[in-house]
């Protein structure tokens, strides 16, 4: 059995809380020289990006992007609102135009919904809806190899896909081979009842899988059991990539400071944060492939 090479990754709101030529230039250069393979761009507004500028960066440096977004409530497309359902598949349309002249080829986050708490359950017309403009997006991007995938949040962050058996309902519903699961083991330890078999068996649908702990710092230092959560990604035998993400009031700003309750500093260097996650995540899944091959260890000499 040889070893699982998933790409690592690293959220860019580790370093900065934007996406200006400035910001971008210090968060992909950081990103670099920690060592990850890929930094993760937030395009909550995909037309502040400058894709050329980006692509520029991301070639000096020598490493990829994926990006990640959520629909706010003027558009999202699970609203049953002809208005708001055109504005969120524009801007999701735009959010594969500005990845596909990036490079990259993955878009994660909450595009099924508002990214927010909704006050009501949401309606089987608006779901069917979501999924319709989805795989109507999933074909535009399919042309430039450009996966969706569907974040699995908690229930304060929207009213659909809260678990990981969810958001595979939502990609048979869709039904377009490039839409996936994008997993997070923050959200996934607040709603699932056991992390590890959701992890395997969403196995066939998984995308992009975000790591982090419990308090959104250092990795390994809150009460998420992350040796269980990277065994079973190991034993789901995922090969995509996988990206810490935390978040801190030393760096976020609004609106996502107020949407996710981030009130609080919980690291103070971020390139230490960001070595330490990336040398936790290589020894787990450094120990879970070794759990893999215990089995064959084991046997008699007969």
């Amino acid at each position: 059995m040889s070893d699982i090479r998933n790409k690592l990754g690293v959220h860019s709101f580790v370093w900065e809380h934007g996406w200006s030529r400035d910001q971008a230039t210090s968060a992909i250069n950081q990103t670099a020289k920690a060592g990850f393979d890929f930094i993760e761009a937030p395009s909550l507004d995909p037309s502040s990006i400058d894709p050329s500028v980006t692509a520029k960066l991301l070639e000096e440096a020598g490493i990829g992007i994926a990006f990640s977004m959520g629909l706010d409530f003027e558009s999202d497309i699970s609203s049953g609102d002809p208005e708001k359902e055109k504005r969120g598949k524009a801007l999701l349309l735009d959010a594969v135009r500005v990845c596909r002249d990036c490079g990259g080829n993955s878009i994660g986050g909450i595009l099924y919904s508002g990214f927010g708490k909704y006050y009501e359950q949401p309606t089987a017309h608006g779901i069917r809806r979501s999924a319709d403009i989805l795989r109507e997006v999933a074909e535009e991007a399919a042309k430039s190899d450009i996966n969706l995938c569907l974040e699995v949040v908690n229930r304060y962050e929207t009213n659909i896909c809260n678990t990981a058996a969810q958001g595979v309902e939502m990609c048979k519903l869709v039904g377009a081979p490039n839409v996936k699961v994008h997993l997070d083991v923050y959200h996934m330890n607040i709603e699932e009842s056991d992390m590890a078999s959701a992890i395997v068996d969403s196995a066939p649908y998984i995308g992009y899988f975000h790591t982090g702990d419990s308090h959104r710092g250092y990795l390994g230092s809150g009460s998420i059991d992350l040796q269980a959560a990277f065994r079973a990604i190991v034993r789901a035998k995922y090969t995509g990539p996988i990206t810490f993400e935390s978040f801190s009031s030393r760096v976020v700003g609004q609106p996502l400071e107020g949407i996710l309750g981030i009130w609080r500093n919980l690291w103070e260097d971020g390139f230490d944060l960001a070595t330490h996650a990336l040398m936790y995540t290589k020894a787990q899944l450094k120990a879970a492939q070794e759990v893999e091959r215990q089995a064959e260890r084991s046997r008699l000499p007969i």
